[in-house]
């Protein structure tokens, strides 16, 4: 990679690095939960698990590939969990924000859970692009999953999604969110990986609380 790129990338990097440990500390009687866009799970789920992530985050994308599809099986498919996906694009991050502008147009077909887990998977293909050619990548990969190309294309043309986008991001700084995967669960907060048994322990917990 040319010197050039390495030192943006590292740059931007630490930017994002200087906001995550020096950002607003949060206010006070927000609600994770309110206006989330996308969800699975059962509107009437005993307990509700909100998911701030960023799709070039490592720990978010073993998560998402290696917890979530265990989660979604044993607690969000059997009507136990309802869990809520939210946006957290750091400063600087402009192709993640495209990136998440791209799953609320899969949403629109159908579509966002599918597209979400591909977004991470190929996650170093898509993660140094930007204009024209991230464009392309991300109507690729909605042709990839069965999306219709063209109405796909309009819409991340569009940018009609982008505002919602900045807006969890918005929401992520003023809950005073350090970094990413941050959870909550039944309420509770817990920032980074989370191991599928420790999951488990704790949905389990909460789902006893609720009884």
């Amino acid at each position: 990679m040319p010197r050039a790129i390495v030192l943006v990338v590292l740059g931007l990097a630490l930017l994002g690095l200087g906001w995550i440990l020096w950002g607003p500390k949060g206010k006070a009687g927000l609600d994770p939960a309110e206006g989330a866009r996308f969800a699975l799970g059962r509107e009437d789920a005993p307990v509700v698990v909100v998911d701030f992530s960023n799709y070039l985050c490592p720990h978010c994308q073993n998560h998402a590939l290696n917890v979530l599809p265990r989660l979604k099986a044993e607690y969000i498919d059997t009507g136990k969990v309802r869990y809520l996906f939210r946006d957290f694009p750091f400063p600087g991050q402009a192709n993640v924000i495209r990136a998440s502008e791209a799953a609320a147009c899969a949403a629109e077909q159908g579509r966002y859970y599918d597209y979400h887990e591909v977004l991470f998977r190929a996650a170093a293909g898509w993660g140094n692009l930007t204009g024209e050619a991230l464009d392309r990548y991300l109507v690729d990969l909605a042709g990839q999953i069965g999306l219709e190309e063209g109405a796909f294309a309009a819409c991340l043309a569009s940018g009609r999604h982008r505002e919602e986008v900045l807006a969890d991001q918005k929401l992520a700084t003023d809950l005073g969110l350090t970094g990413t995967p941050t959870f909550f669960i039944a309420g509770e907060k817990h920032t980074g990986f989370l191991p599928y048994e420790e999951w488990k322990q704790l949905l389990d917990e909460a789902l006893a609380k609720a009884e």
